[in-house]
């Protein structure tokens, strides 16, 4: 099935189960108000949104409206806890390349993963705003998984077990900050503001045979200002399954329902397949021709981002944003 979240309703939203070709939805408050009360509950409330889906693409539900992406939050609009990997070796080889550096062999078995802020998630059409083109704006696009309550201690194997929904991610970087504030050794903060997901997040069975081993196994298309700009494939060269990744970040504490945890920038060693993200065309550029000719956001560009079946039919719904200069 596949849920997301209206804007209506306040902070949280207000809960809807869309149609498989997401072109209708119904809300559900007999059921549950907002997602995160359905993760909460998921034993007991997932197999009665299940029901309602299969009677709204049936055509069964007498009261489902047409969706509009614009009425889209993200599906969490805010959230416990946010945790991104790096699950994509490709893509963290190239970075430290491109600076002369190179890869210590303990991130071959030791997933990287940073904890980002939760607290206001933006919606897939909603604008990316920055204060300072300097900042070097950036997208990521990566998928994500949501959990229920996740033990401390888990095994990967049980740990994908606690996967209930899958959905997109633009992980906002602000590159010309990270340097600085990596230097501090102490993490990210200013160089991460609010990432924005897809309109809807969905259960691992609706993803069929593409959904295996902890991994999902189509490509993820970005667009940057109507053209193609890359479309790698998200279950090759991908070091760490997403139950890897769940038990790493699980393993002195517990997952509250509601964790959300990303990829990492999805890259191949397969560089015709194109990148996820400015920095790393920007780096292959350095690798192959001493500089970086491709330049950040600037405003009024736009990226979008999205993911289709095997009959071209969009999965998840896309990310389509444009970058604003905020105006406090």
């Amino acid at each position: 099935m596949k849920l997301g979240t209206l804007k209506a309703g306040g902070r949280d939203g207000t809960l809807v189960v869309a149609s498989r070709d997401l072109s209708h939805a119904v809300v559900v408050p007999e059921i549950a108000p907002t997602l995160q009360v359905v993760l909460d509950n998921w034993d007991a409330l997932a197999p009665r949104l299940e029901q309602v889906s299969e009677r709204l693409n049936a055509g069964k539900v007498s009261d489902a409206f047409p969706l509009d992406p614009d009425d889209f939050a993200a599906p969490l609009p805010r959230a416990y806890q946010w945790l991104d990997g790096s699950a994509y070796l490709p893509h963290v080889e190239r970075v430290r390349k491109a600076r002369g550096a190179e890869m210590p062999p303990s991130f071959q078995h030791d997933p990287l993963m940073y904890q980002g802020c939760s607290d206001a998630f933006i919606g897939p059409r909603d604008p990316v705003l920055a204060v300072d083109e300097a900042h070097g704006i950036d997208f990521e696009s990566e998928v994500t998984v949501v959990t229920d309550d996740v033990p401390m201690g888990v095994t990967p194997e049980v740990a994908a077990q606690h996967i209930k929904l899958v959905m997109l991610v633009n992980d906002v970087s602000l590159r010309n900050l990270i340097p600085a504030e990596l230097a501090k050794n102490f993490g990210f903060l200013q160089s991460k503001p609010a990432s924005a997901f897809s309109p809807v997040a969905v259960t691992p069975d609706e993803l069929g045979d593409a959904w295996r081993d902890a991994k999902l196994h189509l490509p993820l298309v970005t667009h940057l200002n109507g053209e193609l700009f890359g479309n790698p494939e998200c279950g090759v060269d991908m070091q760490f399954d997403f139950g890897q990744l769940l038990a790493h970040a699980a393993r002195t504490r517990f997952l509250a329902a509601g964790t959300i945890l990303g990829s990492g920038t999805i890259a191949n060693q397969d560089e015709s397949r194109g990148s996820s993200c400015l920095a790393e065309k920007r780096m292959l550029e350095i690798i192959k021709d001493g500089e970086a000719k491709t330049p950040f956001m600037s405003f009024g560009d736009r990226v979008r981002i999205e993911m289709f079946d095997a009959a071209g039919v969009s999965i998840f719904g896309a990310i389509d944003q444009e970058v604003r200069r905020y105006q406090a």
